[in-house]
């Protein structure tokens, strides 16, 4: 699953890495061009200054290759692979002026989404043995969403919906805008596709009860506390599926797993991942 979205990722970012490397390099990089002469070659290492989870590994050979696509770019690694400190993550042979004037927007992609897969498995090892799944959210870098989605499958994590095109979720604004859980459900379900679930927010017991009556797919448990979580799992117990989102963090997770719950929806995974440490350097 995770080649077939990488797939898909290659297939749809080339505009952005051309804004990046635009971005950072616009008219001409003065330094580079003027110390470096246009066919001296060389080698770059891309090191891990950290232990982490690598993602992003065909994203920075596709900044060089648009700057060169001459440019060698291997690695022993593979997007998802577990990386310790010092070790030499990919190496690039080819004109130094590409690898020198591609590196910062290459180390980019590579610091930012291996700091999601990196985020992400530390969840996971926090769910070991644990019957739930781990889901991420839309909140994500704008432009970025199917990247930072591929990287929290990287990290060993699933996907929730990708946008708002491909799965139905009735969040609270839908159900005040509306005016009720079950006449939104049932509206909803007159005109949407058969293929779709749908899936409702609830906040409280009441609703809870409302969304079971009204056959929703999907209940998802927003920031309740842990003892209505329980209540409320055991209540809607196989009737749909049960999914817990709101300021989850690592520490409760494992806790929260053993609420009943089926998934565990986590924004954090990607709106607070940090960017891992990863340098290159030219070897002369």
């Amino acid at each position: 699953m995770l080649s077939h979205l990488k797939s898909i990722v290659m297939h749809s970012i080339q505009h952005l890495i051309e804004i990046a490397l635009k971005e950072d390099i616009g008219p001409g990089d003065v330094t580079t061009d003027t110390l470096i002469a246009p066919q001296q070659e060389g080698i770059g290492e891309i090191i891990a200054k950290e232990p982490l989870v690598i993602a992003g590994l065909d994203v920075a050979r596709q900044v060089f290759a648009t700057l060169d696509p001459e440019i060698a770019f291997t690695s022993d690694y593979n997007d998802g692979n577990a990386v310790t400190i010092g070790a030499c993550v990919a190496n690039v042979r080819g004109r130094l002026c590409a690898l020198l004037s591609g590196e910062r927007t290459a180390l980019n992609f590579l610091q930012r989404l291996s700091g999601i897969s990196t985020l992400v498995r530390s969840y996971m090892n926090e769910l070991s043995n644990k019957n739930v799944r781990l889901v991420d959210t839309r909140k994500t870098t704008p432009g970025w969403r199917i990247l930072e989605k591929y990287a929290v499958r990287a990290g060993g994590a699933r996907n929730h919906r990708m946008g708002l095109y491909d799965g139905i979720l009735i969040k609270d604004n839908h159900i005040a805008a509306f005016g009720g859980i079950k006449g939104a459900i049932g509206h909803i379900r007159a005109k949407a596709s058969h293929l779709l679930k749908i899936e409702v927010e609830v906040s409280e017991l009441d609703q809870v009860r409302e969304a079971l009556a009204a056959d929703a797919d999907v209940i998802m448990l927003d920031n309740m506390e842990p003892v209505q979580i329980k209540e409320a799992a055991a209540l809607i117990g196989n009737r749909a599926i049960v999914e817990l989102s709101g300021n989850v963090t690592k520490d409760a997770i494992k806790s929260l797993a053993d609420t009943g719950v089926d998934i565990i929806s986590v924004g954090a995974l990607t709106h607070s991942a940090r960017c891992v440490d990863i340098s290159m350097r030219i070897l002369t």
